[in-house]
């Protein structure tokens, strides 16, 4: 069966994005990045992919990427309509407008069922929870593994890893890797 891994960038205080959204502080190590790009680099948008050196390059880990609204907006906002073309994408949004692109599918409810749904499909590789923080706390109970690439900076506000009802639910590291600037990417699986 696939797993569902939420692979994200968190702040040393646990959060994924500023107040309004921006990712913009994480400080950058070149081993962290060359690490991230040879081991996930279909997490890597499709219009980056050429200036970086990964136009053709294969899906290592995922076929399949979930996000929320706020994941998805800034492409959108920028012309994007299919940001991840080398995924199936899926947008999990009640209020998005219908998006004019047949690469990305939109889901308007039910993203539990959803997951499940694709973890019994037939697939080559697993399904990326790209974000955002309320559809990480709606499907913590399907997540199969973290992926946390842990920066040394403190974001002070924003958007957590995970929100929605309080359920505490046990992980346990795996792996944890360690970059030039102290940054980390440690990998989680449910406990017991």
């Amino acid at each position: 069966m696939r797993k569902l891994v939420y692979y994200v960038a968190v702040s040393v205080d646990g959060f994924i994005a500023g107040p309004s959204g921006e990712f913009d502080f994480y400080p950058e190590a070149p081993d962290m990045v060359e690490y991230l790009r040879a081991e996930f680099p279909e997490t890597t948008p499709s219009h980056v992919r050429p200036a970086v050196g990964l136009a053709d390059a294969p899906n290592k880990r995922f076929d399949t990427v979930l996000m929320g609204l706020g994941t998805y907006r800034p492409g959108l906002e920028a012309g994007l309509t299919s940001p991840y073309a080398h995924l199936k994408q899926y947008v999990v949004s009640s209020s998005l407008p219908p998006v004019d692109d047949p690469a990305v599918q939109l889901v308007r409810t039910d993203p539990v069922a959803l997951v499940r749904t694709l973890k019994e499909q037939p697939g080559e590789g697993d399904i990326w929870l790209c974000g955002g923080s309320r559809l990480a706390g709606a499907l913590l109970p399907e997540i199969d593994e973290l992926v946390f690439k842990r920066y040394p900076v403190v974001a002070g506000a924003g958007l957590p890893a995970f929100s929605g009802e309080y359920r505490p639910r046990a992980f346990a590291p795996v792996e944890t890797l360690t970059f030039s600037h102290g940054g980390t990417v440690t990998t989680y699986r449910p406990a017991g």
